[in-house]
């Protein structure tokens, strides 16, 4: 069996245009953690490296002799990610990073069960001591009908890709 490229089976959901488009955005399973806070800090990257340890001990299953029902080799799925602000943030009338609040997750494949993702947590949690599994969660989730548009440049260039989209 082949390996399945995200890359190439979901390029309308992974692989958007510079022009907004109208996408349907069906129920996927995700490792997810929430926080808050500017992402070029030391809890942001810690998060990440979080969701990508557990994505890759799923990853891995196979080759330490455990495959699950309906296991297929895959690429792993980039992180994704919800941004907002809290509540000071929103009154300020400019960005201040340091109130983001955002949701990252990282896509999981169908076969991805409860059981498989306490797997990975306890595999995780046996090899890297340093990893803070507190908050992850094993989710669902339907996004439904959605508009994308893939933003070039910087962070502070974003509202003008969001005014396109509106």
């Amino acid at each position: 069996m082949n390996k399945f490229e995200w890359k190439k089976h979901s390029k309308e959901l992974y692989l958007p245009k510079q022009k907004p488009a109208i996408i349907e955005v069906p129920e996927m399973k995700f490792f997810t953690i929430e926080g808050k806070g500017n992402p070029n800090s030391e809890p942001f990257k810690k998060n990440i490296e979080t969701l990508y340890s557990l994505s890759y001990a799923v990853k891995m299953m196979s080759k330490k002799g455990m495959t699950p029902e309906g296991y297929f080799d895959y690429t792993v799925f980039p992180l994704e990610g919800y941004w907002d602000l809290d509540e000071k943030g929103r009154k300020l009338d400019y960005l201040n990073k340091d109130h983001l609040v955002y949701k990252l997750m990282i896509r999981q494949p169908d076969f991805v069960t409860e059981d498989v993702f306490h797997y990975a947590m306890d595999n995780v949690n046996g090899k890297k001591k340093a990893i803070d599994l507190e908050g992850v969660r094993f989710e669902s989730i339907t996004e439904g009908l959605c508009v994308q548009a893939l933003h070039i440049g910087s962070y502070e260039g974003e509202p003008e890709t969001f005014e396109l989209m509106e």
